[in-house]
């Protein structure tokens, strides 16, 4: 197995978990924080300090972006041109997921028909949607890859000197805690820093938004919202150090779980990645591909229900 080591966790407000998970892997040292999620909040600290009872340096990359932006204009409006680009391809990929998901929710609860003729119809409306998903993950991996290439953010001045003060930081912690809060907000700090190669091959902990940041793919979820259709969606390419995975942080209390045609849905979409719980007490350990699980950990399942996590990889 790689020797990095990367630990999902659960939500850790009302249950925590963190210190026990760096305790049995980190015999000592600083950790790491990166709570740029929590936005103005970033350094309100204090109880995740006393959580975990040992040194911790928090890498401030919100106030660090902050800034950068007010040294760098031309940055700040490359990067406010990419957000307003990738808001609207947001609202057009909504638009369409809506009718691309409604064939295929009213195929799944159909029991009527010649069963293999409904086989091969659900089928190809989820296809449908996994197709509108692909397609919409491609634009927007696109679009970062174009302001990589045009505006190149970590060889400029400004975040250059930011990055090579992390830099110095982390080579004294002995691993890298990330919080989780508002998972777009996480993502463009990370990226702004080139925090992803910064820390890949590091020991780290990652809760909520926070594990949703290191994945593949970043899918937003909630059966029952205040408002919106309540539809799964895409919001973003994560950091990719986690693979195979989509991580569902408060699964029971945002999911119907029970609704077994919403779940079978949810599960075959993302297939042949597998959805996971992260719902308080969770702990998942590996290197990013191979993952051992605790069992509050449940996958959603293609026959409609959800199942311990077995784990997985060779």
């Amino acid at each position: 197995m790689s020797s990095r080591t990367i630990v999902l966790l659960g939500p850790q407000r009302l249950h925590p978990n963190l210190a026990a998970a760096v305790d049995a892997c980190c015999a000592g040292g600083q950790i790491a924080a990166v709570t740029a999620g929590w936005q103005e909040r970033e350094e309100e600290d204090q109880e995740l300090r006393d959580h975990l009872g040992r040194k911790v340096v928090n890498l401030m990359l919100h106030r660090r972006g902050e800034e950068v932006f007010a040294e760098d204009r031309e940055l700040f409006l490359a990067h406010r041109a990419r957000q307003d680009e990738l808001r609207e391809l947001q609202r057009l990929y909504r638009l369409r997921l809506d009718y691309a998901l409604a064939p295929a929710r009213r195929l799944l609860r159909r029991r009527r028909g010649t069963p293999r003729l409904l086989i091969s119809a659900r089928a190809s409306a989820i296809e449908a949607v996994r197709s509108l998903d692909r397609e919409h993950l491609s634009v927007i991996r696109a679009v970062h890859r174009d302001y990589q290439r045009r505006v190149r953010p970590t060889r400029r001045p400004a975040v250059a000197r930011h990055r090579r003060e992390l830099q110095k930081i982390l080579a004294d912690c002995s691993a890298v805690a990330i919080a989780g809060g508002h998972v777009a907000v996480l993502l463009n700090r990370l990226r702004l820093f080139g925090l992803g190669r910064l820390i890949a091959g590091r020991t780290i902990f990652a809760w909520s938004a926070g594990a949703m940041a290191l994945s593949e793919r970043v899918v937003l979820f909630h059966d029952s919202p205040p408002q919106g259709a309540g539809n799964p969606e895409v919001l973003e390419a994560g950091l990719g150090l986690v693979r195979g995975l989509v991580l569902l942080p408060h699964a029971r209390r945002r999911l119907r779980l029970g609704d077994a045609p919403r779940v079978a849905l949810f599960a075959r979409r993302f297939a042949p990645a597998v959805c996971l719980t992260l719902d308080e007490g969770a702990h998942l350990d590996g290197d990013g591909r191979r993952w051992q699980a605790s069992d509050s950990v449940e996958q959603l399942v293609a026959g409609g229900g959800v199942e311990p996590f077995p784990g997985c990889g060779a």
